[in-house]
């Protein structure tokens, strides 16, 4: 259940999946006809109809604050127990609104209203049965479009000849350090510092990479993880991100100094 599951953390298409929800909700109410909706006149579907597709979508935005909680608690990872439970909180959501709508809105509170069982069994869990299944695609499509876009966007570090590179994102990229016949990359995963050793020339990965910069013989680094100088024994370093720590020889720290400028501006 701690299985990778795709998941798009976009606000603005979970919105669209809210206004989908809506139509879908009115759509299924007026052909399927639950809830006495056979004995409504067309006005009067037009009327009540929409309420619940209203009201199932504001279900779906309210429930939205637990799962940004959630993924923010998991490092922004999200798993198919968390996808489990965020569709069970929206549920027990719109089965709660739908009964009061239902209840307070549709029948006035009429004696002769469908009883909470009934209404569960044989009136809310059809119609969720159909519902959920649609918004559980919509989430899914955003989610793998999402991973697609990140995808798309990594560069590579390429090994030599066959050997396997190292595909990510420039902005987890810190910094690569020669190592006689590789390369060591060093790169954020959820925060924390991974390396990895590919077999390359530093020299080879510099003409691939231009957006980084070579601060001395044996390393490149991104210059967006720059952090201060720092001088000891007469020698100039770059502090990085997570404490990285690359020197800077003199023949390339006036490049590297306009590199840094022009990155933090």
């Amino acid at each position: 259940m701690n299985k990778h599951y795709p998941f798009d953390p976009s606000f603005k298409h979970h919105l669209l999946i809210a206004a989908g929800l809506t139509i879908w909700v009115f759509a299924f109410l007026f052909f399927t006809e639950p809830l006495d909706v056979g004995e409504l006149t067309d006005k009067e579907k037009l009327l009540y109809l929409p309420v619940y597709g209203l009201f199932n979508s504001a279900c779906y935005v309210l429930t939205l604050p637990f799962q940004y909680w959630w993924w923010r608690k998991q490092k922004q990872k999200w798993s198919l127990t968390a996808e489990v439970l965020q569709l069970g909180l929206l549920t027990v959501t719109c089965f709660l609104v739908s009964r009061l709508v239902y209840y307070y809105i549709v029948m006035d509170a009429h004696p002769n209203a469908y009883t909470l069982g009934y209404f569960a069994t044989h009136i809310y869990l059809p119609a969720i049965a159909t519902i959920l299944p649609i918004i559980a695609i919509g989430r899914w499509s955003f989610g793998k479009y999402k991973e697609k876009q990140l995808e798309d966007k990594k560069i590579e570090i390429q090994g030599a000849g066959s050997y396997e590179g190292l595909r990510l994102h420039l902005s987890d990229l810190i910094c690569i350090q020669s190592a006689d016949n590789y390369v060591e990359v060093a790169y954020l995963v959820q925060g924390e510092v991974k390396k990895q050793l590919i077999r390359n020339k530093l020299s080879e990965v510099e003409a691939n990479r231009p957006e980084l910069i070579r601060t001395h013989r044996s390393f490149l680094v991104n210059p967006t993880h720059f952090i201060q100088w720092k001088t000891g024994n007469r020698k100039l370093f770059m502090m990085l991100s997570s404490d990285l720590e690359v020197p800077v020889s003199k023949t390339y720290q006036q490049a590297v100094e306009v590199a840094v400028n022009s990155t933090t501006e």
